[in-house]
């Protein structure tokens, strides 16, 4: 497992995914089974995630897609949650202590922090990225960026 510093190489562990998620999709541009990979990267490598996935916009609410962890909510309203928060405003949003925030979904009671990436291509909200930890506080800013990087990268190789 990647621990998401430094490693003897010199590359950030961000860099490493990166390159891990462009070998996975490097021969397939289906958006299902590439969401379906990048949730199980991202859920085995990057340590401290309790759920990993997707949630795809359909006709204005967010349909639950590939993931991985408990089960989930199936359907969220933009206007619920902090996944309909980051669709309806297309910003990233890192929330330190999920339980501070009023309208907060809880679909795992042992989820205590969530970061949670939009996933807009041409101007088009294709749905979010959300990931949830047990720890309180376990987003970064540095692991924004390096998500927000990693679905750069999903987006350039993958239909959706």
């Amino acid at each position: 497992m990647i621990d998401l510093q430094r490693n003897d190489t010199g590359l950030s562990d961000y860099a490493l995914l990166a390159a891990q998620l462009e070998s996975l999709l490097a021969t397939e541009r289906d958006c299902i089974a590439n969401a379906a990979q990048f949730a199980a990267l991202l859920f085995n490598e990057m340590p401290g995630l309790n759920w990993a996935g997707f949630y795809f916009n359909r006709d204005e609410q967010l349909l639950l897609g590939p993931f991985q962890g408990r089960v989930a909510c199936v359907r969220i309203d933009f206007d619920r949650g902090i996944c309909g928060a980051a669709a309806t405003t297309r910003q990233t949003q890192r929330v330190a202590d999920v339980h501070a925030v009023v309208g907060h979904i809880a679909c795992d009671s042992a989820s205590n922090s969530e970061l949670v990436v939009p996933l807009e291509k041409n101007g088009r909200l294709l749905g979010v990225l959300d990931l949830d930890s047990p720890q309180l506080a376990r987003f970064s800013a540095e692991d924004q960026r390096g998500v927000e990087a990693l679905v750069a990268i999903f987006l350039r190789l993958t239909d959706c």
